[in-house]
């Protein structure tokens, strides 16, 4: 039994891992949608895609993994989770093909870039909004009964998965920002500083609303957050948010390149890990536990064993394409 637990925590972390790895690598490419219509026309746009180009649909391999891991490890969660969250999570998935089409067509339908790169910016708007509203939602609670859901079609649209659809889209954008702020040079890398610089006090303005609002959803993140001797804990998660925040603004203001990008990562693990503190063990918060969720023993085992071999090699890939597009760049690519 205790194997089997530990297990499922095992999977717990790993289909975690995967979802976190989405955010911040999908997190800037988004970003860099949702800025895109205050950058200039032009060289700066083109400047501004060449630099995910190589990276972009990479990134979304961790959505896959993490996706599909829940549907294959813990199907319970996966049969109450989408029925409930069936609208947001359908807006992200079309937002996200809708601006992997207008990726491709602006650069080979130039008499139409306009119109491209409006679609660019409404399907990158649409999954960070939607992703924010679908995390919001879970938040906030799923309404179960026996082993399915049970609430209604627009139960998941409420102020606080809003705020937290609106807020998650302003961190993505500073991602975005900060990600320009290392490859870019010249008047590109000086106005994406300049939004980054913003957006920080955004971003920390954001996470600090959506922070004091959850403890108030459920008696059990008030009590996670704010009983004693919780606290002496928890309370330090938002003091490093501020601390982070603080550093970000001032590696901003002296000229810091990639500094400011690698903070901006620690601001959402900061951010991910106070979720973490939240809802854990529960795969449902509230109602359903990764150890109720989970598949059987043997089906985690077999799992396992293809997770064992896929994750390095995604880890590998990626790292390595990374590497090979470490540098600075402008209209024509990396240099």
């Amino acid at each position: 039994m205790l194997y089997s637990v530990d297990l499922t925590i095992l999977w717990a972390f790993v289909i975690a891992f995967a979802v976190f790895a989405y955010i911040v690598m999908d997190g800037f490419d988004l970003g860099i949608g949702i800025l895109f219509p205050i950058l200039r026309p032009g060289p700066d746009r083109d400047t501004a895609m060449n630099s995910i180009a190589p990276v972009w649909d990479g990134n979304e391999t961790w959505l896959v993994m993490g996706g599909g891991g829940l549907f294959a490890v813990f199907p319970l969660a996966y049969a109450v989770i989408l029925p409930a969250l069936y609208a947001p999570i359908l807006a992200m998935l079309l937002g996200l093909v809708f601006r992997g089409v207008a990726f491709e067509f602006r650069w080979r339908d130039p008499g139409h870039r306009a119109v491209w790169d409006m679609a660019f910016t409404v399907g990158s708007v649409v999954a960070a909004l939607a992703q924010g509203i679908t995390l919001g939602a879970l938040l906030q609670g799923i309404a179960v009964e026996g082993r399915a859901y049970a609430g209604g079609w627009w139960d998941w649209l409420t102020p606080f998965s809003l705020l937290v659809g609106v807020s998650l889209a302003i961190a993505y954008a500073l991602l975005g920002a900060t990600w320009l702020v290392m490859r870019t040079e010249g008047l590109l890398q000086l106005q994406a500083r300049r939004l980054a610089q913003q957006l920080t006090v955004g971003t920390v303005a954001a996470v600090a609303l959506v922070s004091a609002a959850t403890p108030f959803l459920q008696v059990r993140y008030f009590e996670r957050w704010m009983a004693m001797p919780n606290v002496l804990v928890t309370a330090q998660v938002p003091l490093l948010v501020a601390l982070a925040g603080y550093a970000l603004w001032r590696t901003l203001r002296n000229g810091g390149e990639r500094a400011p990008f690698l903070i901006a990562l620690g601001l959402f693990g900061l951010s991910f890990l106070g979720l973490g503190i939240s809802i854990y063990p529960d795969v449902v918060p509230g109602r359903i536990t990764i150890w109720q969720a989970a598949a059987p023993e043997a089906s985690q085992i077999f799992l396992l064993v293809g997770a064992a071999a896929l994750i390095p090699t995604i880890l590998a890939y990626t790292a390595y394409s990374y590497w090979v597009f470490r540098g600075k760049v402008d209209t024509h690519g990396y240099h």
